[in-house]
């Protein structure tokens, strides 16, 4: 009797449905962990999707805070990237010159013709001189007259008060190479006619010296005013932190990291680093154009076709990777100092 009311109640009672295993799920449960894993990490690059167009949301909602806070950094940028432009146009203008080792030598003003043939064909037999030019007094005067425009003074001179010259150019090793040429012109000096001797490359030299040292104060301008970003930046977020107090205070009682905190103040770092160097971009550009028009004339005087040299694509990228930089590096410094401070009492 008791087995028979057994089997009536397994016949009510409900059958449990098979559970099929799918081939999804037995890929799954092989792998283990893996689409764990990639759920987190997508889940990762979302968050930070999120907070990277947010903070830019925040900031618009802020636009003459944050053009103001953009604008000192865009100065700070800009004031070295011009500097370094400005050396690069008198570098490229530079290299449009001929470095030639060409020897102006003056003879003395009683120098007897005869004796300036011997001393050019002399000259001219060494094996370090390929040229000699001679200029005499007479057609020194006549070029100084047509190109000086002081026609009417030379005229009321007693005599021609410009020596005779020999214009002496060596062979190609003396190109470039200053303290051969300045050897030559050392011994060129002990001849008994010549009275100076001028190397034409020494101005060149002295443009290379002065870019140099342009190179090398743009470099350390640029150090100064990187730190000057880092300060402008962390100061800026450290009030941002300030206001956002008891909203961080909140988010940390329901279970929120330092890590979690810290994020949105990143990325406003980043963003105002990186809106500073394209505004900066902007400055230099616009620099440049106000001056193009003066240099293009002032080119022309002298027959060239001389143009300025702006930052172009790969200038903006350099601007706007180190505004970024800058802005996470001083970011970063100000919420490692406060962040940690503000916590739930």
């Amino acid at each position: 009797m008791m087995a028979c009311r057994a089997m009536q109640r397994n016949r009510l009672r409900p059958r449990e449905p098979v559970r099929r295993v799918s081939s999804k799920d037995a890929r799954r449960g092989a792998s283990g962990g893996a689409m764990p894993f990639l759920d987190k990490l997508k889940s990762y690059f979302q968050n930070h999707s999120q907070l990277f167009l947010g903070t830019f949301q925040r900031l618009a909602k802020e636009p003459v805070q944050t053009l103001m806070t953009s604008l000192v950094v865009a100065i700070a940028l800009g004031l070295p990237a011009a500097l370094y432009v400005g050396v690069v146009n008198l570098q490229q203008l530079g290299s449009r010159v001929e470095t030639t080792a060409q020897l102006t030598v003056f003879l003395k003003k009683d120098a007897a013709d005869i004796a300036v043939d011997q001393l050019r064909e002399s000259l001219l037999s060494e094996a370090d001189i390929i040229s000699v030019d001679y200029i005499s007094r007479q057609q020194a005067l006549d070029e100084f007259r047509a190109l000086s425009g002081f026609g009417d003074v030379l005229e009321m001179l007693d005599e021609n008060p410009l020596p005779p010259v020999l214009i002496v150019q060596p062979v190609e090793r003396f190109h470039g190479d200053l303290l051969a040429s300045e050897t030559l012109v050392v011994r060129l000096k002990g001849l008994a006619l010549v009275d100076d001797v001028r190397l034409d490359m020494k101005w060149v030299q002295r443009l290379q010296g002065m870019l140099e040292v342009g190179e090398r104060l743009a470099f350390s301008l640029g150090v100064v005013l990187a730190l000057g970003v880092l300060l402008i930046i962390g100061n800026t977020i450290r009030l941002a932190i300030e206001s956002r107090r008891d909203e961080i205070v909140v988010v940390k009682l329901v279970g929120g990291t330092n890590a979690y905190v810290r994020r949105p103040f990143l990325y406003t770092g980043i963003w105002y680093g990186a809106i500073g160097g394209l505004l900066a971009w902007f400055l230099v550009a616009a620099g440049l154009q106000w001056i193009d028009g003066s240099v293009e004339r002032l080119a022309g005087l002298y027959q060239s076709i001389f143009q300025l040299q702006g930052l172009g694509f790969s200038g903006l990228l350099a601007l706007l990777i180190t505004g970024a930089v800058l802005g996470l590096i001083g970011s970063w410094l100000a919420v490692a100092r406060h962040i940690g401070s503000i916590e739930p009492k």
